[in-house]
């Protein structure tokens, strides 16, 4: 749409909700995309000394040729004999794919021991958006700009609870309106650990700038997120079955998945690089980098 058309509809806040609504849905057949590790177009939050993280974020509509201001990624992310499986799940394009079906497999064995792998190789949920930076502490050099933020379920629930509040007192907004959304605190504390995001919140409903040509120009400095979604960014299924018998494995070869042996994997939030047990990732958002840092330094 263009601009005139998306001031009027205020970012199509009905269709956002019905669209959210879809994604709520369990049995929906979720939308990824490829992870950029060292994508400088993607904003990441950072740690101060004292294990704490704030920022403030503005998220943007979708862009002009696309309808939905968020894409969703499945992937996973996970070490066995053979080193690290770091990809994205081809049920991102509603295709089968290896690891969730030998999850299933397990899964329904009966062992515990099998779930507990299954457990371990589970699909990652990443979000992607556009978003002004308002405000960053830790790097003050990024206000002002237009990023993608990759970020996780807890987040997103947060959006989830501005658009549709549990309680009659609280009026729905809609976080991706320019005129009628509302800036994002993100604040992020260290919990047993992890990074907890609980304490984020939507501030008060304002306009993201004063005048119509500073919104537009934010608008049109904004990235596709379609793109993300590319079939040219999933391997297929036989070189996603290849790897995947190989990481479990430790070797090239052709031994099916069904054969190969699983040895049980203790699930105690912890991950071994170098023979190093390190604490595991902080949160879904953060799941895939981290991995892949860990396989960086193998």
């Amino acid at each position: 749409m263009d601009f005139n058309t998306l001031k009027t509809s205020h970012s199509n806040f009905d269709k956002l909700t019905k669209a959210l609504e879809a994604t709520l849905n369990p049995e929906d057949i979720n939308k990824q995309s490829k992870d950029k590790y060292a994508d400088d177009r993607i904003w990441k939050p950072e740690l101060d000394k004292t294990g704490s993280g704030y920022a403030v974020l503005r998220f943007l509509p979708a862009t002009e040729k696309e309808e939905m201001p968020w894409v969703r990624v499945w992937s996973h992310a996970f070490q066995d004999k053979g080193g690290w499986y770091i990809e994205n799940s081809l049920t991102t394009l509603n295709q089968k794919d290896p690891v969730s079906e030998d999850n299933t497999r397990l899964w329904n064995s009966g062992v515990e021991s099998d779930k507990e792998i299954a457990r371990k190789r589970k699909r990652k949920l990443s979000y992607f958006s556009n978003i002004l930076v308002v405000s960053d502490p830790a790097h003050p050099e990024n206000e002002g700009k237009v990023f993608i933020f990759k970020f996780g379920k807890k987040i997103f629930d947060k959006i989830t609870e501005a658009m549709q509040p549990a309680f009659e007192d609280e009026a729905a907004i809609n976080p991706f309106d320019f005129w009628k959304g509302a800036n994002f605190k993100l604040k992020i504390r260290k919990v047993d650990g992890y990074w907890n995001y609980d304490k984020s919140e939507f501030e008060p409903v304002a306009p993201i700038a004063d005048s119509d040509e500073k919104i537009k120009a934010i608008w049109s400095k904004q990235y596709a997120l379609t793109p993300f979604l590319a079939p040219s960014n999933f391997k297929t299924y036989d070189e996603l079955k290849e790897k995947l018998n190989r990481v479990i494995t430790g070797t090239r070869n052709t031994a099916t998945i069904e054969s190969a042996e699983l040895p049980p994997v203790k699930s105690n939030g912890t991950v071994k690089s170098n023979g190093k047990t390190t604490p595991a990732a902080s949160d879904d958002d953060d799941t895939l980098s981290y991995f892949s840092k860990l396989a960086d330094d193998e």
